[in-house]
């Protein structure tokens, strides 16, 4: 399937690592930021040569299928007509966790990984997650081992579900692109076999959802790159964080994504998350956001951070060159001038304008990383 790109920049989105692509960010240069981006114009579009599917542009493009579906709503999953424009992710608001390793932000289906070796970037990677039955466990853990062309040994569990649907499995399926765990495999250090792996040619177009018996899935070029790339031992962090933010520039962004099957939380319970977490980066200060901004992010989550208060920039302190002198006498005037601006200024409506029939729970924010075995 061809696609045409209808601005170049979009192309250049996607860096070429040897034979497999991933997507790699600059971190931001300043301090704090955690907000990072290929395009300032935050141009990434492409339109379709001939029909095909959003899945078809999902694997194109090495994304996850639900991350293009929501970014994507009002077109057919199933038929994107030739000629129709596609959107594709361009920012992304990193997790809330040590910028080393890798993250497994399984809210977002989506990885990033810190290279020791390539500091000041960051590669994400989309990726399948375990189902609601079968959960992928949340935790800090590390990299016990790496297996090329791994053999699978599925649990009883496993080979008694099969079962039951009238596909039996052998004790043991041997490497081969039937082979769920694709070519490449990196083995958690957690009690029950959990690994990041590839995938097998049948379920390629399952990446990016919520379909595994608790593994991490990947595409195979990617997974390729993560097992050239990660030394065993390197740390691994497994957080669910459906909603993020944080800043770019002294703008503050938030980004949302929909809650993973059986854990949907209420309008209400999302928006005082949303809410704990921006007073949070806001060093515990509730800024004059847009509201209207906020509204939309928390019923579209699409996965695509929006910004929601711009603040003034740090005053530039400049060294004097002339020579000291005695101090002038201080009028109660020049004390009120020398006072502190205000921290910043809102965009948008005030906080008085927020939707007085949905109440603020004022609860602990989910976001930050946990601390498991």
């Amino acid at each position: 399937m061809n696609i045409r790109t209808l601005f170049a920049c979009s192309l250049l989105s996607f860096a070429v690592y040897g034979n497999a692509y991933a997507t790699t960010y600059s971190l931001p240069p300043t301090a704090g930021d955690t907000v990072v981006t290929k395009f300032p114009d935050n141009v990434a579009l492409t339109r379709a040569d001939q029909n095909e599917t959003l899945l078809d542009v999902a694997r194109r493009f090495l994304l996850g299928q639900m991350e293009i579906v929501r970014l994507n709503q009002k077109l057919d999953r199933w038929l994107v007509k030739k000629g129709e424009i596609v959107r594709l992710p361009n920012r992304r608001i990193l997790p809330d966790t040590p910028h080393k390793g890798i993250t497994l932000n399984i809210s977002e289906y989506r990885m990033y990984y810190y290279p020791a070796d390539k500091p000041g970037t960051v590669m994400s990677f989309a990726h399948g997650v375990g189902r609601q039955d079968w959960k992928t466990p949340l935790g800090e853990t590390s990299v016990a081992k790496k297996v090329k062309n791994p053999s699978w040994h599925p649990p009883e569990s496993i080979r008694r579900e099969h079962a039951a649907m009238g596909d039996p499995l052998p004790e043991v399926v041997p490497p081969g692109p039937h082979n769920p765990l694709g070519a490449h495999a990196l083995y958690l250090n957690l009690p029950g076999e959990y690994r990041i792996h590839g995938t097998d040619i049948d379920k390629i177009y399952g990446i990016g959802m919520q379909i595994t018996h608790g593994c991490v899935r990947m595409y195979p070029e990617d997974i390729e790159t993560l097992y050239n790339s990660v030394p065993v031992g390197t740390p691994v962090y497994i957080v669910k964080q459906p909603i993020k933010v944080g800043w770019l520039e002294n703008t503050l962004y938030i980004e949302a994504h929909p809650d993973l099957e059986g854990e949907e939380m209420s309008q209400d319970e999302r928006y005082s998350v949303a809410l704990n977490l921006i007073q949070k980066a806001n060093n515990q200060e509730m800024p004059e956001f847009d509201q209207k901004a906020l509204n939309d992010a928390l019923k579209n989550l699409d996965g695509d951070p929006v910004a929601l208060y711009e603040r003034l920039p740090p005053l530039e302190e400049i060294p004097s060159n002339e020579p000291e002198s005695e101090p002038l006498p201080v009028v109660q005037e020049q004390q009120e001038l020398r006072q502190a601006p205000p921290r910043g200024y809102r965009r948008g409506a005030s906080q008085s304008s927020m939707n007085e029939s949905s109440p603020v729970k004022r609860q602990g924010s989910p976001g930050g990383y946990y601390r498991g075995s």
